[in-house]
């Protein structure tokens, strides 16, 4: 990254800092930028410093933090169709990298669900410091989905956990998905497959993305294809 781009990411992260938002903006920036530059100087922008040590709070199963490259997340967006009527949650949070590049993208309200203490504390002192007042963090098991982040409409998982954790998040999903129709996007991530879940994007390496169906449609489907067996 040059010296420009160092001085570009300063003063958007000014204006940030001082409550501007201007989403085109910020978005344009980004693409301006060579795609591996893209991570470090969204880190400038947000102020990002290294973040604290994985604790002896990880479950077992868990993945230690690592923040997602900032194109899969601009990508997801775009394939979920994310907007400000929508409720995004992050699922295994870290710092609040992606919930505040979310928000200032979109305009979203965004629940981070974060195990970790020394995580959400960092991630909430950023939500504090970009005066994002649509972004909140939970301290809690993202497996089990904490209740406030049961709102969502659109769920995020960049690689959190697998086995029997991700089983139960699904769990808790398609629960969710028999009230309301609900997206899930997953970045280097493969999702067990599910009957309640079509694709909306088919063609990414790291990127799949999701929209629950109804279910009684999806029994149906299920149903045919037996009897189309036989």
């Amino acid at each position: 990254m040059n010296d420009q781009d160092r001085a570009t990411a300063r003063r958007v992260r000014a204006r940030l800092e001082g409550g501007a938002r201007d989403a085109a903006s910020l978005r344009a920036a980004l693409g301006a930028l060579a795609p591996l530059d893209r991570d470090a100087w969204l880190d400038l922008v947000l102020g990002s410093g290294s973040p604290p040590d994985d604790g002896p709070e990880l479950p077992r199963g868990g993945v230690p933090y690592l923040p997602c490259p900032v194109d899969a997340l601009v990508r997801a967006i775009d394939a979920a169709a994310i907007g400000p009527a929508d409720v995004f949650v992050d699922v295994g949070a870290g710092v609040g990298r992606a919930a505040a590049v979310v928000n200032l993208l979109t305009g979203a309200e965004v629940v981070g669900v974060e195990v970790q203490p020394a995580l959400v504390a960092a991630a909430r002192a950023l939500a504090a410091r970009l005066r994002l007042a649509r972004v909140s963090f939970i301290e809690g098991d993202a497996a089990d989905l904490p209740p406030p982040a049961r709102a969502g409409s659109v769920f995020f998982l960049y690689c959190p956990f697998s086995g029997e954790r991700l089983t139960r998040l699904l769990g808790h999903l398609e629960a969710l998905a028999r009230t309301r129709e609900v997206r899930v996007c997953c970045v280097d991530l493969p999702l067990p497959s599910r009957p309640w879940l079509e694709p909306l994007l088919r063609t990414a390496r790291d990127l799949q993305v999701f929209r629950s169906q109804d279910l009684s449609v999806a029994r149906l489907r299920i149903v045919r294809r037996r009897l189309g067996s036989r």
